[in-house]
């Protein structure tokens, strides 16, 4: 249950005072303060309020069973810590929260973007609290530091910290910029087109990422890479960096059969319809990165 009176995170920016973290004391003071607000994460779910509109479901931290790792997000605008109480995805949810579970897919787009970072935060640091207990060079218990952003293993001594690994996530043109090219991914059994991804490897520049995985997977190579922006994506523990590029040749583009199972070049007029659920064709929701690259083309352009 919400605590009478508290006020949620959401609309109210989170700031995450990381000079705070150095203090070992942070956790259990902003534990023991009845205004600290902590957000409830199971696996990759957030707890939710209720209503129609989203939000999510603040509680305070006397409201949290046992059994949680504890995470400090920051501080809210009125000054109050801000926390995460994550739990194991496969125990028994920890409350019952009155709109029930969810988790950046269903509901980011249409929270506050306040709120809508509070969630990505919460989920993301959440599931690297209940995954990586122990020492992946040792097996040795890994201790919790830094108010829930690093972990020291209690044997070998090794420190270790949350995982973000960086993905590249491409909107494809033509040289006129008058058509975009999309692709069916194998893992959505090809119901839906999307811009192109991948995961920078090792040593491997974000440009040189770029055009090995749109050979990889679109069979096209390009010119006039464009930096759009980026987003953290818990799943599992991305960065993604998008850009938009420019195909040289169109007509070379295949998809691998593997990754992509097809694709195509698309009109601005035909993403317009897409968008109007005009037509079988489905485009990324607008939660994500993929959503904003592929709207931005279109907004740029006559349909």
């Amino acid at each position: 249950m919400n605590r009478p009176g508290a006020a949620p995170v959401a609309r109210a920016a989170v700031d995450r005072a990381a000079a705070e973290r150095d203090d070992p004391e942070l956790p259990d003071r902003a534990r023991s303060d009845a205004r600290s607000r902590v957000i409830v994460v199971h696996g990759a779910v957030a707890a939710r309020a209720a209503g129609d509109s989203p939000r999510l479901h603040v509680v305070g931290p006397g409201d949290v069973p046992d059994g949680a790792e504890w995470g400090f997000l920051g501080r809210s605008a009125e000054g109050d810590a801000v926390l995460v109480a994550a739990f194991d995805p496969d125990a028994a949810a920890p409350i019952d929260p009155p709109g029930g579970w969810a988790g950046p897919r269903d509901i980011a787009a249409e929270l506050e973007p306040d709120e809508a970072d509070t969630l990505i935060v919460a989920v993301s640091l959440g599931r690297w609290l209940t995954g990586h207990r122990f020492c992946p060079a040792c097996g040795g218990r890994a201790i919790l530091r830094q108010a829930g952003w690093a972990r020291r293993c209690e044997a070998c001594g090794r420190e270790h910290f949350p995982r973000n690994d960086p993905a590249v996530i491409v909107a494809i043109t033509d040289p006129d910029r008058r058509r975009l090219l999309l692709g069916a991914n194998a893992a959505w059994g090809g119901r839906m087109h999307s811009t192109f991804a991948g995961f920078v490897e090792a040593g491997e520049s974000l440009e040189t990422a770029i055009h090995r995985e749109m050979r990889e997977e679109a069979g096209v190579r390009l010119s006039s890479l464009r930096y759009q922006g980026s987003q953290p994506w818990p799943y599992p523990h991305s960065l993604m960096l998008g850009f938009e590029a420019t195909a040289i040749d169109p007509d070379d583009a295949h998809a691998d059969g593997t990754e992509i199972l097809t694709l195509r070049w698309f009109t601005r007029a035909e993403i317009a319809a897409a968008f109007d659920r005009r037509g079988d064709v489905r485009l990324p929701g607008r939660a994500s990165i993929a959503h904003r690259l592929i709207r931005t083309w279109l907004e740029e352009g006559d349909v």
